[in-house]
């Protein structure tokens, strides 16, 4: 029998502590992030586990060795985790007269503090919206803007704070807002807006969440030492415990509605962590019905962060969704869906 080398010893133990990782970040999302705020990191990197995993398994194979047997057993447990992360084939069902469409973007204030170069960042927006043109449209970090033209919608919902630069979130629809609502989240400049819209004879309702931000900078060029890594860590788990109590306050505000419901919006957060199980329940999530790649909304590099989300209740067929990554006049992408009311 061939010796095992050391570097082959030293890969494999490698190969476990990822393998234990993994498990434990597929466990995670049915834990409260409360219970256990460092560990809920580690749903954030779900996707980079699954991805060395299969390194690993692909490793093993090609040198017929057993061990690939441990990563594989990890990816076979994780399948359900697959979907959330990436979809290999985009929905398009043909238009019909019933359906209607939404886009949810956080449009980053319109830029009006400047980190883009661009001065016409307002209008722009403008301008994908109209091309879009959207039935629903429901806008996060919404500042008012009277570059800002939005004159396909007769009605709306804003609700804004601060001093001289207000922000906050904005709903407008074609259809009539027959009631509105908001639900104020302790100790966060952050919450949800809620109208219900009459779209022919059927009232829906549509929530616009905007979750507690994690606030951590996307340019992967910064220095990180060990001081910063920390305090990146400490924040994550702050945030992630903030948000356990938003995601709860958002379910059991929709289980009071006997409207057919959809929720969008910002949430801060993945699709493999407890806060996205909380709020998604029983609902589908448009982008892995239609989808297709992997549904990058946060413009971050080298990682396709999906943070904002469209799910909707099984009455709902969802017919088409895309996730606009062209346009980059935020640090979010824009999503939209296309779907009908079943009878």
């Amino acid at each position: 029998m061939q010796k095992e080398s050391f570097v082959s010893k030293i890969a494999f133990f490698f190969n476990k502590v990822l393998a234990l990782l993994t498990v434990l970040a597929y466990i995670l999302p049915f834990l409260a992030p409360k219970l256990f705020p460092f560990l809920s990191v580690l749903t954030l990197i779900l996707p980079l586990l699954l991805i060395l995993n299969f390194v690993f398994f692909i490793l093993w194979m090609l040198q017929l060795k057993r061990k690939m047997l441990l990563s594989a057993l990890v990816l076979l447990f994780g399948i359900s985790f697959v979907s959330k992360l990436y979809n290999i084939s985009e929905t398009n069902l043909p238009e019909e007269p019933s359906d209607f469409t939404l886009m949810s973007y956080n449009v980053r204030l319109f830029n009006l503090y400047e980190w883009l170069p661009e001065k016409d960042v307002p209008e722009q927006i403008t301008e994908v919206i109209q091309d879009y043109n959207p039935d629903i449209l429901c806008l996060q970090e919404y500042s008012p803007n009277d570059k800002v033209r939005l004159r396909n919608f007769p009605y709306k919902f804003i609700e804004v704070d601060g001093g001289k630069n207000k922000y906050g979130q904005a709903i407008f629809s074609k259809f009539e807002i027959v009631n509105r609502g908001e639900i104020d989240f302790p100790d966060s400049n952050n919450n949800v807006l809620f109208v219900d819209v009459l779209n022919q004879k059927d009232t829906i309702r549509v929530y616009s969440m905007h979750l507690q931000s994690i606030k951590i900078s996307t340019d992967i060029h910064e220095k990180i030492d060990e001081n910063k890594s920390k305090f990146i860590f400490k924040r994550i788990s702050q945030a992630f415990s903030e948000q356990q109590l938003q995601a709860e306050m958002i379910k059991e505000h929709y289980e009071s509605c006997h409207y057919p419901k959809i929720i969008c919006g910002d949430m801060n957060n993945s699709a493999f962590s407890y806060v996205y199980r909380t709020i998604k329940g029983e609902m589908n999530d448009a982008f892995e019905i239609a989808g297709l790649g992997f549904g990058k909304s946060y413009n971050f590099n080298f990682y396709p962060a999906r943070i904002d989300y469209v799910f909707t209740e099984k009455d709902f067929t969802v017919k088409e969704f895309r996730n606009d990554t062209k346009v980059k006049l935020s640090d979010h992408f824009p999503v939209f869906t296309r779907v009908s009311l079943e009878k």
